[in-house]
């Protein structure tokens, strides 16, 4: 069980989620700038009383920025110019806006929180899933079981808590700038039991009953098949509506992940997203696949 759905998260419009990206976008600016300076990591690092792997943190979009670090950096790159400095400054204020996870950073890996941040800010999310029905689309019910299993010995408490919060972090698919959310669930998410017999039937109604949204497209890929392109296990791809952003593959462990943007990588991601859409059935085959799940159920 992977942190990402044994936990909930909550996830609306507005909570944060642009501050990630506003992180990331500025991190690769000031990288730039450096590389166009000739200036390397540990004389940056330098220049602000902090180490190279503090530059290297800094240029990914994983940590904070203060401001006087901002600045004296443009100084370094020889940014003068008021208009340009002033850009990125903002920039630097926005992304240091809390998103709505560090309230529950005392549950949250941190690893998690940047993927959390990424999805609200999304445009289109994409995702192969094999172990079971992605969070996005979870029951109460069926979210219970999954919190429960990852969770043993849990108080009830804490694990109604992560519930709760997985059901909030649903809203991201009805909220007013929805991103589109394609979703490709290997059969064996849907034979493998969460809960008893009527969780899964209340599991395979919701995800007919999702699968009719406008800005859902729901595929199963079916055993029948056999071999396929999903071969290496579940991922996510992210993309924006910044350009200058690139699309970012998500890869979860069990103690930690793996966030891909070279653009070869992700083009590997995208051809086998491309095969497994191409080759599951289309939505219409998906909704009589699941009915017919349903009534062996």
């Amino acid at each position: 069980m992977t942190a990402g759905e044994s936990w909930g998260y909550p996830q609306t419009e507005g909570a944060g989620g642009g501050s990630v990206v506003r992180r990331i976008l500025l991190g690769s600016q000031l990288r730039r700038l450096r590389e166009a300076r000739g200036i390397t990591r540990e004389r940056a690092g330098y220049s602000i009383r902090a180490s190279e792997s503090k530059i290297s943190r800094m240029e990914l979009g994983r940590v904070s920025f203060k401001a006087r670090d901002v600045e004296d950096l443009l100084t370094l790159y020889g940014v003068s110019d008021d208009a340009e400095r002033g850009s990125l400054l903002s920039l630097a204020k926005e992304a240091n806006v809390a998103g709505w996870w560090h309230s529950y950073s005392d549950v949250l890996p941190g690893w998690f929180q940047t993927y959390v941040g990424l999805e609200g800010a999304a445009s289109l999310i994409q995702v192969y899933e094999v172990q079971f029905v992605h969070g996005l689309l979870q029951t109460e019910a069926y979210a219970h079981a999954v919190v429960e299993r990852g969770m043993k010995g849990a108080s009830r408490a804490d694990i109604d808590r992560r519930v709760a919060l997985r059901l909030e972090r649903q809203k991201v698919l009805v909220s007013e700038r929805s991103p589109h959310f394609h979703v490709v669930l290997d059969e064996a998410a849907l034979r493998r039991p969460y809960g008893d017999r009527e969780v899964m039937r209340g599991q395979l109604q919701h995800l007919i009953e999702t699968s009719e949204r406008s800005n859902v497209t729901l595929q199963v890929m079916p055993f029948s098949f056999g071999g396929h392109s999903g071969e290496s296990g579940s991922f996510t791809m992210l993309r924006f509506p910044e350009s200058d952003l690139s699309d970012v593959v998500y890869l979860e462990q069990l103690t930690s992940a793996l966030y891909v943007d070279k653009p070869e990588e992700v083009a590997h991601y995208a051809k086998a997203m491309e095969l497994l859409r191409t080759d599951s059935p289309d939505p219409s085959g998906t909704r009589d696949l699941l009915r017919g799940l349903l009534q062996l159920s």
